[in-house]
């Protein structure tokens, strides 16, 4: 399936690029997040009439994640929860955990953003969690897990 890109996708190519790739990929998840269209002659004449609107979208999207990456390096945070005395938690943290305390903090974080290659955290400890902000803007922070003061 051949698309135009709209935006930077990692790993598939950069804005305007015409990619093909496999039917499912394209028609489940590219084209509805309106990151792709079908690269027809139409489309092809729409985009190139469009290209400089796409491109300063691009770019704001790009210096914002920019400016959140500035705000976001060397931030660190600490959860508690019901862990066993061997360290095991009782229930696992999650990207959603993790997005939800940054935002406490004052640092609005969707749980998309974060990732957690290695899945939720189940055991008491410090992380390193990498944030995909947006394209070319990574970071990671220092996640902290400590067990929970017995009441």
């Amino acid at each position: 399936m051949k698309l135009i890109l709209l935006q930077k996708i990692g790993k598939l190519g950069n804005l305007g690029d015409t990619v093909d790739v496999k039917p499912g990929f394209g028609r489940n998840f590219l084209v509805p997040q309106g990151k792709a269209v079908p690269a027809t002659a139409a489309n092809l004449a729409e985009f190139d009439s469009r290209r400089a609107e796409y491109e300063a979208k691009a770019q704001a999207i790009a210096t914002e994640a920019q400016s959140r990456l500035g705000q976001l390096q060397d931030v660190a945070i600490t959860m508690y929860a019901n862990a066993a005395t061997e360290g095991k938690l009782y229930g696992s943290i999650t990207n959603r955990d993790i997005a939800d305390a940054l935002t406490k903090q004052g640092h609005k974080v969707a749980k998309s953003e974060v990732i957690m290659g290695e899945g939720p955290i189940r055991h008491v400890g410090e992380y390193d969690i990498t944030l995909h902000l947006g394209p070319d803007a990574e970071t990671t922070v220092k996640v902290t897990v400590a067990p929970e003061a017995a009441v």
